[in-house]
This record gives C-alpha cells, sequence and structure tokens, in this order.
C-alpha cells in the first residue's frame, strides 16, 4: 500500500527524541515507529522542509536522519517523488510463516491476530533493564516463580484494584496462554470436565483439551453472559474448572458488570468449581469510567492469569498467575515440569514498565481507539446490513453476517483472503463447532489499512452472495491471539 504521512502526524509520533545529537535521535525515533508498525510500510514521509518546520529543528537535522533511515534500510530515496518506509528485507521478513496466511502477497493486511505492536517506550525500558542485568549473572539464572522484583510489581498491581496480594500468590510464567497451560497440567485430571466459553479463545480451549479435559461449553452471545443457562448447566455437569474471560472477552468485547460476577462466582461455588480466570485484557478499556473490581474479589478461590502482551507488546512474552496460597506449590511443581523460568532480561524490563503501565498504555490507547471507530465506520459504511456492537475496549469487532443461505463466515474469510485480506471466522472461537455467521476484525492496525481491508472484504462478501467466489480452501490456521 502506497500513500503518505502528514509532517505533524509524523511529529507528533517522533515527538520528545533524543537531541543529542538531534539527527541520529530522531532517526532511531523514526524506525522504532516503521519497525512497530506504528508508521506503515511504503508511506511517502514529509518533504524534509515540511518536517523540519513541524519538528522545529533545521532542515540538516532532518536531511542527515532521512539519510540514517534510508542506510538502516528503513527507507528509501526515490528521485523526484520522495523517501518512503521500508522494513530491510520487505515486508515479510517482519512476519513469522507460520502464522503469516499464505497469500503469497507483499499487499497481504493480516487481521487474524488482535494484537498490537510495542507501545512507545518498550525499546528505552529494554536498554534500562540491560543495565541492570550484570547484576543477576552471578547467579544461576533460575527464577522458577520470578524475579521478586516483579513479583512485588505484580502484586502491586492488584493491591491497586482492590484485591490483596502477596508476592508468593505470584508465578511469573511466558505468557497467559503459558500460565492457562501451568493451570491445566497443575489442576486438571484426564476426562475432568471443564467450562469453556463459546464463542471463546481458540488456544485456550486447546490448552485444556491437552490436559485431558472433556469440555462443557458456555453460551457468550452478543448481550453477554448468559448466567441462567450457564447455571444450569454449572448444576448438570458439575465441571472441575471454568476458564472464563470477564474483560473485554475474546472475540466478543464484552466486560462482565460487578452484578454479574458475583453471581457467577456463586454459582461456581456452590458448584465446587474452581474459576480460572484470563485477565489478558483487562488493561485495554478504551473509553472512560473505571473497571469493575478483579473476579477474584468475589471467589478467593479463583485461580487468575493475565500478561503484559495485550496492553504493552506480545513480543515482551510475560505473564503470570495469581493463586490462593494453598495452589501455589502446586502449581509451582507443574511449572518446573514444562521449564525452569521466564528470561531474565524480559522480567526486568516487565518490573520497570508495570508500575507506570498506565503512562504506556495511554498512548496505545488513543491510537486503538482511533482505529476502532475508523474500523467500525468503514464497516457501516460499506457494509450497512453486518451487525455488531462498539466494544468499549479490547481489541476487535465481532460482527455478526445477514443470514445467507447461499455462503457464510468460513466462504467470506477464504475469498477475502484472496483479494489480500486476512480475518477469522466465527467457527474458530466455537469449541463445539458453529458460529459461522460471525467473523472477528481487529482494529490493530493502521487506519488506512483498515479502510482498505473492509473494501476488500465488502468485494469478497458481493462475490460470495452472488456467487462470484472461489470454492473455499480449507486451510489450517494457526491462531495467536
Amino acid at each position: 500500500m502506497t500513500g503518505s504521512i502528514a509532517a505533524i502526524r509524523l511529529a507528533t509520533l517522533a515527538g520528545g527524541f533524543d537531541r543529542s545529537p538531534a539527527y541520529a535521535g530522531l532517526a532511531d525515533r523514526l524506525r522504532l515507529l516503521i519497525a512497530g508498525g506504528r508508521i506503515d510500510v511504503d508511506l511517502r514521509l514529509p518533504s524534509e522542509r515540511d518536517l523540519c518546520l513541524a519538528l522545529g529543528v533545521s532542515r540538516t537535522t532532518v536531511t542527515r536522519a532521512y539519510a540514517a533511515l534510508v542506510d538502516a534500510g528503513f527507507a528509501v530515496a526515490r528521485q523526484g517523488s520522495g523517501t518512503y518506509t521500508r522494513l530491510p528485507g520487505g515486508r515479510r521478513q517482519a512476519f513469522d510463516r507460520s502464522l503469516t496466511p499464505h497469500s503469497g502477497s507483499e499487499d497481504l493486511i493480516d487481521l487474524s491476530c488482535a494484537a498490537a505492536s510495542a507501545a512507545p517506550g518498550i525499546a528505552a525500558a529494554y536498554a534500562e533493564a540491560v543495565a541492570d542485568l550484570p547484576l543477576y549473572l552471578g547467579g544461576t539464572g533460575y527464577f522458577p516463580t520470578g524475579l521478586p522484583a516483579l513479583q512485588q510489581a505484580i502484586a502491586a498491581t492488584y493491591d491497586a484494584r482492590g484485591l490483596p496480594t502477596d508476592p508468593d500468590q505470584v508465578l511469573v510464567v511466558p505468557g497467559a496462554l503459558s500460565a492457562l497451560m501451568v493451570v491445566a497440567q497443575g489442576l486438571l485430571r484426564p476426562r475432568d470436565r471443564a467450562l469453556v466459553e463459546s464463542p471463546g479463545y481458540p488456544n485456550g480451549h486447546a490448552a485444556l483439551r491437552r490436559a485431558g479435559a472433556r469440555w462443557v461449553g458456555a453460551p457468550v452471545d452478543v448481550d453477554g453472559w448468559d448466567l441462567d443457562a450457564i447455571g444450569r448447566m454449572v448444576k448438570d455437569a458439575r465441571p472441575h474448572l471454568a476458564y472464563l474471560v470477564p474483560d473485554f472477552q475474546n472475540p466478543t468485547g464484552n466486560l462482565m458488570s460487578t452484578a454479574q460476577r458475583e453471581q457467577y462466582a456463586a454459582l461456581l461455588r456452590r458448584a465446587g468449581t474452581v474459576p480460572v480466570v484470563d485477565e489478558s485484557h483487562q488493561a485495554l478499556r478504551l473509553d472512560g469510567g473505571s473497571m469493575p473490581r478483579p473476579f477474584a474479589s468475589f471467589a478467593p478461590e479463583a485461580v487468575t492469569v493475565g500478561s503484559v502482551s495485550k496492553s504493552l507488546w506480545g513480543g515482551l512474552r510475560i505473564g503470570w498467575i495469581r493463586c490462593p496460597a494453598d495452589l501455589t506449590e502446586r502449581l509451582v511443581a507443574a511449572r518446573i515440569a514444562m521449564d525452569l523460568g521466564s528470561p531474565v532480561l524480559e522480567q526486568l524490563v516487565a518490573a520497570r514498565l508495570l508500575p507506570d503501565r498506565e503512562t504506556y498504555w495511554g498512548a496505545q490507547r488513543e491510537r486503538l481507539r482511533a482505529q476502532r471507530d475508523t474500523l467500525a465506520a468503514a464497516l457501516t459504511a460499506r457494509l450497512p446490513d453486518w451487525r455488531f456492537r462498539l466494544p468499549r475496549g479490547g481489541l476487535s469487532l465481532w460482527c455478526e453476517l445477514p443470514a445467507d443461505e447461499r455462503c457464510g463466515a468460513i466462504e467470506l474469510t477464504d475469498e477475502a483472503e484472496r483479494l489480500d485480506v486476512a480475518i477469522s471466522a466465527g467457527p474458530a472461537f466455537a469449541p463445539d463447532g458453529g458460529l459461522d455467521t460471525f467473523v472477528r476484525i481487529p482494529y490493530t492496525r493502521p487506519e488506512d489499512d483498515l479502510r482498505t481491508a473492509v473494501d476488500r472484504i465488502a468485494e469478497a462478501w458481493d462475490a460470495v452472495r452472488s456467487g462470484r467466489g472461489h470454492d473455499p480452501t480449507r486451510r489450517s490456521r494457526v491462531m495467536v491471539a
């Protein structure tokens, strides 16, 4: 995709760069913005004159910064046209081959993964953490329960939310999915029943299945959790544990109210079911207002998993388990059977970021809120018969397609990929099948990408409804988030 970025917009994104010397600081800041996806590839950068005025620096500073970008492979100068962003090695150099849909096109807009690029300031936190690393090099480097400083920082986040937590209740692991796998291995026996949400997070379901659990699907619709139906299922099935995502649920974006949390916790307690609460999206509120109290406030027996992946950066790979004190030893034993600890450097980074996460998340919130609204407006304009609710947080829209016997979500997503946009069909989120009238569309890409993606999706929808679409190709998909 080729476009341009206005000087005032680039100046806003690049503001606060290191000015010693200014050209190097500006070049470094622009490189991080391009590498992190904040500035898309193949965009024309502002003229040197316009950017120097917007930034309040000399033209020489901008000229040398652009030259440094070109030398580093993050830009290309086209004679008579300007300077354009790029990635060293091309777009696909930044893709994981196992995750990216194989359309073969450099112009693919991949919306199959609901995760954003890194929040501003992550690179600086890494640099600062490296300075602390020598303090730990004299030891073994193994911290099966986590660095004490990070355990304390995580516990403090729960204290601030009204859930007193001792650092010894915290177990640091490489992400929320790893946390769920540890919990499943530690708490489940083969053929134990596990209540899971439908629709829900596919990798979470798979983690429980690998531990030998039998699923019991709990309905979550566009209006939220059907607690009457869930109560009857819990009473009849008596599941050993219940895996739930009360905060901006994936994929629906629903937020469970305080009253619902209290009711849900009570019905699980009566059945002797352990709540396993996934708070991966807890920090992702986009609109104003306070969040409900943590689910574990109403269920002291609950095991809570969380991470910094969605609010800060997935590449950080730091998650955690918060559990009742009497389960700690059992979960540590399960964890050691899988690995011996999380990387020390990443733990040091997370320990720096968590106490001030709201500051880092603030910049992300502004960007994601604008992208959410852009995606919603584009869908309303191009596909007015599609239905969705604008979520107050999270990372994606859960869209219901008009009923049509000739096509469904699988046919649509397949045709959309032929047109170079990848989205996920509803059946991927259904543990017991169905949901072929839904698709999930994240708003984690730049606004221009989202508008183009909707244009392509609308073209694909028109093709499959009119019978002009290709036969669906049953491809295996790896879903991350």
